[in-house]
C-alpha cells in the first residue's frame, strides 16, 4: 500500500524538482448568493483536525435559527433539524470545551436574550465573570456556562441604543482577553461581523459571496483570496463588500492575499490519514523550501531576513524560541549555529521566555519558530523580544500569520498546508531553513571555507531524494510497529545533533498512539532511565555513523542489550556494526552529520504512525491536542 502511495507522490515530486488551555475551536461564516448550510458544513469538516467535542450552526433569514449538539459533525447533523436551516447567511462552530462542560447548552453558536444576536467565538474572555454579573443585574438570562455567551448579551445591551456595528465595537471595548468572533444580527441579515484579538481569523473573498474562518483549509474549496485580520480589528462583510475598522470606528486599509494552496493539497489524496500523506510530502516540501534560495552555488534569502551583511557579522548571540516540535527544531538549530557558524545560541520555551526578563544584547537575534504563526506563547515571546530592542526573525509556514506580522524578518518554510495535528513536514522544513541560515551565516562570518560551504549545499540538494528512498524502504518500520504496538513504554536515545530527534521521535509516539515514551541524550540513560530497561522495553537509538558520537552510541546499545532491552536502531546505510547488536536496524542514506537529523526523523514519524494505526487511534485528531494553541 505504501509503495503505491509513493508511486503517486514520486511523480508529483519529479515535477517539483524540475521547475496551557487549548483553543481547539473552529469558526466558519458565509454570506452570499448560495445556501449557507452546505458551505458551513463543508468548512467545519475541513477544520475537524483542530479537535472538538460539539458543533453548531446559526442561519440568519429574517430571524436567527440555531441548531447545535455534542458530538462529531456527522452525528450533530443527525440530531439537529436541518430543514430549519435555510438561508444565504450563517455562522458555524466546532468547540473544544474550555469554560463549561461538554453539553448541548455550552455548544456554539450562542444567542442573546431576544435571540436577535448570534455569536461564535474562539479564545478566552478573561473578565467574563465580572461582565456576567453586571449583565445579570440588568436582567439578562444566561443559558450556558461559557464565557462566550457574555459577549452576545453585552452586544444586546449596547444594541438597545446603538446600531449593530456600533454595538459590537462598544461591547468589545469592555472585553479583556483573546477572541476571534463571528457575529450576526436578525435585524440586519445582509451583514456579518468578524472581530479578532490574539486569536486567528481570516476573511475570504469569493465569487459567490464572502467568508470568514479561523483557518485557511475551511475555505480553500471556495476561494484562495484572503484578508488576514489584525488584533482589535472589526470586519463588516456583506455578500459583495468588505470593510475593516478599528474599535474606534476608523476605517482601515487591507490587503487581499492570494494563496497558492489547492483544495486538493488540504485533502488526503488517497492516503488513510493526513499524517501519512504529509510524511510522504516531505521530499516536495523540502524541495520547495530550498527552491530559489540556492542560486549559483550560494544561499540567497533576498529580503526575507531584513538583515544586512554588517548586521550578520555583528550578531553576538541567537535566541531560538518555540513550542513542542518547533522547540525540537530549535535545538537542532542551536547545534548548527554553534558548531558551524560559531554563534552562541540559546533555546527557549516560548511559554517561559515571556515570563522573565531575558538578557538581550543589542546584537542579539531572536528567532521564533512556528508552523502556524498563531501560537499564543510564541507571539507573546516575540513581542517581549521586540520590546527589549532585539532584532526578530520568524520561521513560519503560514503567510500573513500573526508571528510574521510581528517579526522584522520572515522566512517561510513552504511546506504547504499541514492538517495532521502531529507535525511532520513542518518540522523537516524548519530544519531545512535553519540549515540554510547556518550556511549563510557561516559564509558571511568566514567560519567555514569554500569547500565546506559547497559540500553543505550539495548535501541539502540531495536530501529530498534521500528522504524518498527512506520512504520507499519502510518495511522494517512496519515490522517493528507490528511487533511492539502493544508495549506501554519506550525510550528514544540520541547524541549531539540527533538528541533533539530522540525527543521528537518520542513526542510523535506519545501524540498519536498515547503510548508513554521519553527522549534522552544517550549518555543520560545511566543517570536514571536505565533502571526501566527490561525485556519488555523497546529502546530506539538514533545512531547514524559520524566521527563525533558513533563509538559512544555503540556502547550505549551494549548497555541496553545487557539488560534485556529491545533495540531499534536508525543507522547509516552500509553500517556493519549496529546490525550485529540491534534487534532491528532501519537504514538511512549517508549524508553530512548536520543533515542526518532530517533523514533520521522520517522513520520515527512512520513508526509512530504505524503503531497508532494498528492501535486504531484517531491519528489526525489525537485526544486533548490542538494543531494550533492560540491561547495560554
Amino acid at each position: 500500500m505504501l509503495k503505491n502511495h509513493w508511486t503517486i507522490l514520486r511523480k508529483q515530486y519529479a515535477l517539483s524538482v524540475l521547475k496551557v488551555v487549548f483553543d481547539m475551536c473552529g469558526i466558519v461564516g458565509y454570506i452570499g448568493n448560495k445556501e449557507a448550510m452546505p458551505v458551513l458544513v463543508s468548512g467545519l469538516k475541513n477544520l475537524e483536525y483542530r479537535g472538538y467535542d460539539s458543533a453548531g450552526f446559526a442561519i440568519i433569514n429574517k430571524r436567527i435559527i440555531i441548531e447545535k449538539d455534542i458530538g462529531k459533525i456527522d452525528d450533530v447533523q443527525k440530531k439537529i433539524n436541518a430543514s430549519l436551516l435555510k438561508g444565504f447567511s450563517g455562522l458555524a462552530h466546532c468547540r473544544w470545551a474550555t469554560h463549561g462542560n461538554v453539553t448541548k447548552e455550552n455548544a456554539h453558536p450562542h444567542a442573546d436574550c431576544s435571540n436577535k444576536i448570534a455569536i461564535v467565538h474562539n479564545g478566552i474572555i478573561e473578565n467574563y465573570s465580572e461582565l456576567k454579573e453586571k449583565l445579570i443585574q440588568k436582567k439578562h438570562v444566561f443559558r450556558s456556562e461559557t464565557d462566550t455567551e457574555v459577549i452576545a448579551h453585552l452586544i444586546e445591551e449596547f444594541h438597545k441604543k446603538l446600531g449593530f456595528e456600533d454595538a459590537v465595537k462598544n461591547a468589545l471595548k469592555e472585553v479583556k482577553g483573546s477572541y476571534a468572533l463571528g457575529v450576526a444580527c436578525a435585524e440586519e441579515p445582509g451583514k456579518l461581523i468578524a472581530a479578532r484579538n490574539e486569536s486567528p481569523l481570516i476573511v475570504g473573498k469569493g465569487k459567490n459571496g464572502m467568508f470568514l474562518a479561523s483557518d485557511i483549509p475551511a475555505l480553500l474549496e471556495y476561494t484562495n483570496k484572503f484578508i488576514y485580520m489584525h488584533d482589535k480589528e472589526i470586519a463588516v462583510i456583506t455578500k459583495d463588500t468588505i470593510n475593516i475598522f478599528d474599535l474606534e470606528g476608523k476605517k482601515k486599509s487591507f490587503k487581499i492575499s492570494t494563496l497558492n494552496w489547492s483544495k486538493e493539497a488540504a485533502e488526503k489524496g488517497g492516503f488513510k490519514h493526513f499524517m501519512l500523506k504529509e510524511i510522504y510530502e516531505q521530499p516536495r516540501a523540502i524541495t520547495e523550501t530550498i527552491d530559489e534560495r540556492l542560486k549559483n552555488g550560494d544561499v540567497v534569502f533576498e529580503k526575507e531576513l531584513n538583515l544586512t551583511d554588517d548586521e550578520i557579522l555583528k550578531i553576538d548571540s541567537i535566541k531560538l524560541i518555540g513550542c513542542g516540535t518547533s522547540w525540537h527544531a530549535a535545538l537542532v538549530g542551536k547545534f548548527m549555529f554553534e558548531e558551524l557558524a560559531k554563534i552562541p545560541t540559546e533555546v527557549e520555551y516560548a511559554s517561559e521566555f515571556r515570563y522573565r526578563n531575558p538578557i538581550l544584547k543589542p546584537n542579539t537575534i531572536v528567532m521564533a519558530i512556528s508552523q502556524s504563526g498563531e501560537t499564543a506563547d510564541t507571539i507573546a515571546a516575540l513581542k517581549e523580544a521586540k520590546k527589549n530592542g532585539a532584532k526578530t526573525i520568524s520561521i513560519c509556514n503560514v503567510k500573513g500569520s500573526s508571528i510574521t506580522r510581528v517579526s522584522d524578518g520572515v522566512v517561510y518554510t513552504r511546506a504547504g498546508p499541514e492538517i495532521g495535528v502531529a507535525s511532520t513536514k513542518a518540522f523537516t522544513t524548519q530544519l531545512t531553513v535553519l540549515y540554510l541560515l547556518t550556511i549563510l551565516f557561516s559564509k558571511k562570518r568566514k567560519t567555514l571555507n569554500d569547500k565546506q560551504i559547497k559540500d553543505m549545499i550539495y548535501g541539502i540538494r540531495k536530501i529530498p531524494l534521500q528522504i524518498a528512498s527512506v520512504l520507499n524502504e519502510d518495511f522494517e518500520v512496519v515490522n517493528c510497529a507490528e511487533l511492539y504496538h502493544k508495549r506501554t513504554n519506550s525510550l528514544y536515545l540520541g547524541r549531539g545533533v540527533n538528541f533533539p530527534i530522540a525527543l521528537e521521535g518520542a513526542l510523535k509516539l506519545k501524540e498519536v498512539s498515547y503510548i508513554h515514551a521519553e527522549g534522552y541524550p544517550a549518555a543520560e540513560m545511566k543517570h536514571g532511565p536505565i533502571a526501566l530497561i527490561d525485556e519488555h522495553m523497546p529502546v530506539v537509538f538514533i545512531a547514524p555513523h559520524d566521527i563525533y558520537t558513533y563509538s559512544k552510541i555503540l556502547g550505549n546499545i551494549e548497555e541496553v542489550k545487557a539488560r534485556g532491552g529491545i533495540v531499534i536502531a536508525i543507522a547509516t546505510e552500509g553500517d556493519k556494526e549496529i546490525p550485529k547488536k540491534a534487534d532491528h536496524t532501519i537504514f538511512i542514506p549517508k549524508t553530512l552529520y548536520t543533515l542526518s537529523s532530517i533523514l533520521a526523523v522520517v522513520p520515527l514519524q512512520l513508526l509512530a504512525y504505524h503503531i497508532a494505526d494498528k492501535l486504531g487511534r484517531t491519528i489526525d485528531q489525537p485526544k486533548n491536542l490542538a494543531k494550533v494553541v492560540t491561547v495560554e
